[in-house]
């Protein structure tokens, strides 16, 4: 077992070193299945402490497992993993922050909180004054009590903060600053420009497509639901959507396309 996993590695770090000195999709591909169990890992670890669903968080790990691999230098004399893992968990977390909530919040509170919002801004004009809870919970036609529990809800979806933890286990606990790379990598700077770039790209997918990705990861809907909403099946939404990223990874790096042989 030992041997084996010291030749797997010695066959990445040919890879890596072929793929710094030549970039090709192919050799991509290749280091991304190679190393689609650090994506998995991670990804499970941070699905047991958010509400997104582990398929979507593993799907985002593999933009920053795709990153890293291009920005990994072999000569630098440092593990792959070791370089890619802060990659990965800062594309999920990014994508957690943007999402605004680490806080499970039933999908009835939610739409219950986003009415009310309407309800008392209505009755604030028409009253003259700030609405009771009663009141609005009337105009809802839910309980008081229910109407408070989504308001509350709300409230505490707060967005990530450095400090927060994304992992409970005692002998590593993380937090969304541990994921941030040393200052060479420039994070928050260079986060902001990939997802002006991965808007770009987004918008340069078929409709169907475009639709299916920001429905599920913009818009907080289930496959099924999405499947509803564009009039497919949700196996053919889950094909649109690995499908999609895809594209948008050939869309956000031509310069690695066209030196694929």
């Amino acid at each position: 077992m030992m041997a084996t996993q010291s030749s797997l590695r010695s066959r990445g770090m040919e890879l890596l070193v072929s793929y710094h000195q030549k970039p090709s999709v192919r050799l991509r591909n290749q280091l991304v299945q190679m190393n689609a169990g650090l994506v998995r890992k991670i990804a499970h670890r941070v699905s047991h402490q958010c509400a997104e669903p582990y398929e979507d968080l593993e799907q985002i790990g593999y933009l920053g497992l795709i990153r890293a691999i291009e920005r990994f230098n072999p000569n630098q004399g440092c593990a792959f993993s070791s370089f890619a893992v802060p990659y990965i968990r800062g594309e999920m977390l990014h994508f957690l922050r943007d999402r605004a909530g680490t806080v499970k919040i039933p999908r009835r509170w939610q739409q219950l909180n986003k009415e009310g919002q309407r309800v008392r801004e209505q009755l604030t004009e028409a009253l003259g004054r700030q609405p009771s809870d009663d009141e609005i919970a009337d105009v809802l036609k839910v309980s008081v009590n229910e109407w408070r529990e989504s308001k509350l809800a709300a409230k505490n979806r707060l967005p990530l903060s450095l400090d927060a933890t994304v992992c409970q286990q005692l002998d590593s606990p993380m937090t969304l600053g541990d994921t941030l790379p040393d200052a060479r990598y420039q994070a928050l700077q260079v986060l902001e420009e990939d997802r002006q770039q991965l808007q770009r790209a987004l918008n340069q997918l078929e409709d169907k497509t475009r639709e299916a990705i920001e429905y599920v990861f913009l818009h907080d809907l289930s496959r099924k639901e999405v499947a509803e909403q564009i009039g497919v099946s949700p196996m053919t939404v889950t094909r649109r959507i690995h499908r999609g990223i895809q594209q948008m990874v050939g869309l956000l790096h031509p310069q690695v396309m066209q030196s694929d042989p």
